[in-house]
Parts: structure tokens; sequence; C-alpha cells
């Protein structure tokens, strides 16, 4: 039986995340970077007809710590703070966020990530800190 790769079961911990079956999030991951598209629909918009501030953050964060998470093999990463910037509105499409690590060091990662609207307009970026946990990624639900 083939063993899957470290990236391999990211992704598939990724899709087996029960908030992910409200997105439907498509991941792409590299050492030390990660790629997620979500397609618009309505059920994001806030009161505006726009998508809603929550699902920036959601797809920067993601983005970021998997990027993060690439690096580190052994222990799940934890979100310790993450800042995030929305530069522009979006209501149709597909958004990709891009994320990638500018530092780390034993404890803890630092990356960045910015989100796109199809025509590669910039809708907003963040960055985080993130620190490895107590929780083994051989445990978390659909790392194995």
């Amino acid at each position: 039986m083939e063993m899957k790769s470290h990236l391999e079961s990211l992704v598939d911990m990724h899709g087996s995340a029960n908030i992910n079956e409200f997105y439907k999030p498509r991941l792409v991951l590299s050492e030390g970077a990660a790629e997620i598209e979500v397609d618009v629909v309505d059920k994001f918009y806030h009161a505006g007809g726009a998508v809603h501030g929550s699902v920036y953050f959601k797809m920067l964060d993601d983005a970021a710590w998997y990027a993060a998470n690439s690096l580190e093999r052994e222990f799940f990463l934890v979100t310790t703070s993450f800042t995030t910037y929305i530069t522009r509105p979006v209501s149709v499409g597909v958004v990709r966020a891009i994320g990638r690590v500018v530092n780390k060091n034993k404890s803890q990662f630092i990356s960045e990530a910015v989100m796109y609207d199809e025509e590669g307009k910039e809708l907003g970026r963040g960055s985080g800190l993130f620190v490895k946990s107590k929780i083994s990624l051989v445990g978390a639900d659909g790392y194995a």
C-alpha cells in the first residue's frame, strides 16, 4: 500500500473539515505555499450584496495556515493572530487566495496571503502568526 505524502494528507484534512462543506474550497499545496479557490455564491453576501468579510478572513487564514503547516510535519498549527485587510468588494466569479511562509523558526511561522478575483485584481490581504499545538497531525481529522 502506497503512503500518502504530507501535502496529500493536508489536502485530505482540508477536505474533511466540516466548515468546508459550506465553502466548498479547492486547495493546492506546495512546500511553504498554498492556493485556495472558492466559487462566489449569494449565500456568502452581506446585506449590501457583496461577499462578507468572514469569507475573506477564512480564505486568507486558510491559505496562510496551509502554507505554514506544509512545512510542519508533526504537529497541527494554530493561528495565534491574523490581520486581515479587505481592499475591494466582490460579488461574482471565483476568488483565489495565495499564501506563503515569509518567516519561520523552531516554534512559530509567519505567513502572508493575498486574495484575488478571477481577473487578477487584489481583493484583500492578510498575515498571521501560527504556532505548534500539542495536537499530532496524525490524530487530526482527515489527515491519516
